[in-house]
């Protein structure tokens, strides 16, 4: 057997994703929701009358899980048809049910109804692991909602804003990217019980034309796999509509984590906020001294792979003929599971890193300093009209001031000293300036934002997921 190491694997399988991912997206799993499928079928037409007897169901129910995968793949070699050759196979396992084995069936009723059946499942991790990252986002914005911190704009200091008011921004993002992914499990529909070209009319004659119990067995085999609404209608394969709306869904976490990442990334150059960085973790081969913020460049690496491939299944559902052509068969096998895999091993890097976020409240502050007194200026001024001063001759002296302290920050390196220049002019002796400088008199109304932010979105989230909150990633290599 070729040795592991000579052969390409997916960094995404190996590196990123979780093995609940890796497992959902398995030929294993396929395979065997293929045969529950073909079982289900059949319960339902023996239910509604065909003449199946109970010791074939009985014999499929046995075998469900006991794939002989080795004569699958010789068969589909033969063949070179992978539903016919897993037929044979199931139908070789369980020989009394071979006659009644996908009868009536097309190839997209295994094929289709299973890439739904998974993705509904993937979908369902994916909105676990977004609320355990809402709520440690809550968490930490909770524990930082009053600590002011520079706000930016074209990452030019801005007026002040608080460390958890910002990672609210992060968080009502996954906010909504939680939503969306809520509304697309709601609304995913099963393909069905449809027949080749999507009309029925295999069925219908099985059932002697017979629409009702046509209609039925559609109804029963998706309500068994836990389906409340079909596709309305279909070709023989389910509109690729629905592939590019979940992978546009996925797409728009990817944009989420990107962003936050980036951020991240630009605090931790400011050396205000860090990502977790272990006691034996190497920064850089050549300096030993570097902490990169390693595990928010895979986000941000990841996220752009995952917003490339939503163009992908756009692609693919513009290309469809008629009923159906085959073109969209190669590409789903891999932008769907990769899209997926890839936002799993997104999450779990995410849970991990604001599981740890260390802030540096005393870095921050210096910052503060440096900017402040340019921002506080105006309260300056007012101070000062209220004293009893000319408010046109403080004006011009505080802009002379300011220039003077600017030209020693930018053109001589030294610290803003625009403070110590007003405190010296006689024009403003009567100002209390610790008083002005408090930087927490400019925060507005940022710490309430944070506790009503947390009470109108977190706190329901946290409810409705509180039995996968509490999860931990050990990251992967």
């Amino acid at each position: 057997m070729t040795d592991k190491t000579q052969i390409y694997t997916s960094p995404l399988a190996e590196r990123n994703a979780s093995e609940q991912m890796v497992q959902l997206f398995s030929a294993r799993t396929k395979f065997i929701t293929w045969r529950k499928l073909w079982l289900q079928l059949a319960k339902a037409q023996k239910k509604l009358g065909l003449n199946i007897k109970q010791n074939q169901i009985d014999q499929m129910a046995k075998h469900i899980e006991d794939i002989d995968f080795k004569k699958a793949s010789q068969l589909e070699k033969k063949l070179r048809h992978d539903v016919v050759a897993h037929i044979q196979t199931f139908a070789q396992a369980a020989p009394k049910a071979a006659p009644i084995i996908h009868l009536g069936a097309t190839s997209c009723f295994v094929t289709d109804n299973t890439d739904l059946i998974i993705m509904k499942n993937a979908l369902q991790i994916i909105s676990g692991k977004l609320a355990a990252l809402i709520n440690q986002l809550g968490k930490f914005a909770k524990k930082n909602r009053s600590l002011p911190t520079l706000g930016f704009t074209h990452f030019q200091p801005a007026q002040l804003t608080t460390v958890g008011k910002r990672a609210t921004l992060w968080c009502n993002d996954f906010v909504t990217d939680l939503n969306e992914i809520e509304y697309r499990m709601q609304n995913l529909p099963f393909r069905g019980v449809k027949g080749t070209t999507g009309t029925q009319a295999s069925f219908l004659a099985l059932f002697d034309g017979n629409h009702n119990k046509v209609k039925q067995l559609d109804r029963m085999v998706a309500e068994a796999f836990g389906f409340k609404k079909n596709c309305p209608v279909t070709g023989q394969t389910y509109p690729r509509k629905i592939d590019s709306m979940i992978v546009n869904t996925l797409a728009l976490i990817a944009q989420s984590a990107h962003k936050m990442c980036n951020d991240i990334r630009l605090l931790a150059s400011l050396k205000e906020i860090e990502e977790p960085f272990e006691k034996s973790q190497v920064g850089s081969s050549a300096m030993p001294y570097k902490r990169n913020p390693m595990r928010c460049e895979r986000v941000t690496a990841l996220s752009r792979f995952v917003i490339s491939l939503a163009t992908s299944p756009q692609m693919t559902a513009a290309e469809q003929w008629l009923e159906r052509t085959l073109d969209d068969s190669a590409n789903r096998r891999i932008v769907i599971p990769e899209a997926f895999l890839a936002v799993d091993g997104i999450l779990e890097i995410l849970i991990n890193v604001t599981a740890g976020l260390v802030v540096y409240p005393k870095v921050i502050a210096s910052h503060i300093n440096a900017e402040l007194s340019f921002m506080a200026t105006e309260n300056i001024l007012v101070a000062a009209v209220v004293a009893g001063g000319n408010r046109q001759v403080l004006h011009e002296k505080i802009r002379r001031h300011s220039q003077a302290a600017a030209a020693q920050v930018k053109q001589l390196g030294k610290t803003n000293d625009l403070i110590k220049r007003l405190k010296d002019d006689p024009a403003f002796s009567k100002i209390d300036f610790k008083k002005i400088l408090n930087p927490k008199d400019y925060i507005g109304r940022a710490p309430q934002q944070v506790d009503e932010f947390i009470t109108q979105y977190i706190t329901p989230t946290r409810r409705k997921y509180r039995n996968q909150l509490n999860k931990t990633v050990e990251l992967k290599v």
